[in-house]
């Protein structure tokens, strides 16, 4: 179906592997189309959690394609920032949650993807970096908005002046990443996560979702209002009813979605 995307599933959880290894998974036109078209067409009344990774055990994603870069226009430079920076909004509105599984390289648009998502593991040989400066570019896939919201403003700034990667234990220390494991580890403990994540109510859990992520740049008391609501209209769902009533029975909940 794809030519550049393994897509997976495995009950409720979907896996989607970028395969170009002979670019090190490095994002062009192509596989942003494919991700825009996979995205577009996920089901999240079926799937309740989404596992993003890359082919092979040297590179989550390297980056974006220099290659096509190279001779870009002004203009064109723009659009393909433009077209980058929609896919990985979409990404990150979907609306069941989404692990990045980072298993090796995860430089330029490579660290832009996992900073869409929203849980990061990697492995113990992952790198993250923005060396984009060091090719006359910045960040174009909306990572200067992203990366000082996760790791702070002077952090952010240092990795992508200076356009040094970090290894895996430092990226967990500045909060880049939740958490680091062994390589031949990792996507277990991804789908170990997946599973607790898949496993809740999935009204609750996409409401969670919105709200953190609308919530984020409000005033407070717009967002204590935001919550309030969310929190309201989960009481009109099923899941609601049937996992209270589980509680108080000492029974176990298998939820519905309604």
């Amino acid at each position: 179906m794809y030519e550049h995307l393994k897509i997976e599933e495995k009950g409720y959880v979907a896996i989607m592997t970028i395969s170009a290894p002979k670019s090190l998974n490095a994002l062009n036109s192509t596989i942003l189309k494919e991700m825009d078209d996979y995205l577009t067409s996920f089901d999240c009344n079926r799937l309740r959690c989404l596992i993003v990774t890359g082919d092979g055990e040297k590179s989550f994603v390297a980056g974006a394609d220099i290659s096509e870069m190279a001779g870009l226009t002004m203009l064109q430079g723009q659009a393909f920032g433009e077209r980058g920076s929609s896919v990985f909004r979409k990404l990150e509105t979907l609306h069941v949650p989404v692990i990045a599984a980072v298993n090796g390289f995860a430089l330029g648009g490579g660290c832009e993807l996992a900073m869409a998502c929203d849980i990061r593991i990697c492995s113990d040989n992952a790198k993250f970096g923005q060396p984009e400066v060091g090719l006359g570019i910045i960040p174009g896939f909306s990572g200067t908005v992203r990366l000082s919201r996760l790791v702070g403003m002077g952090m952010a700034k240092q990795l992508i002046y200076t356009g040094k990667p970090i290894k895996a234990d430092e990226a967990l220390r500045i909060g880049l990443v939740n958490a680091v494991v062994p390589q031949t580890e990792l996507m277990d403990r991804a789908m170990e996560l997946a599973n607790q994540i898949a496993a809740n109510a999935p009204l609750a859990v996409s409401a969670a979702k919105l709200c953190i992520d609308a919530e984020y740049d409000m005033p407070a008391e717009n967002a204590i209002a935001f919550e309030n609501s969310a929190f309201g209209r989960c009481f009109d769902t099923e899941d609601q009813k049937n996992g209270m009533q589980a509680f108080l029975t000492k029974g176990k909940c298998v939820f519905q979605g309604k």
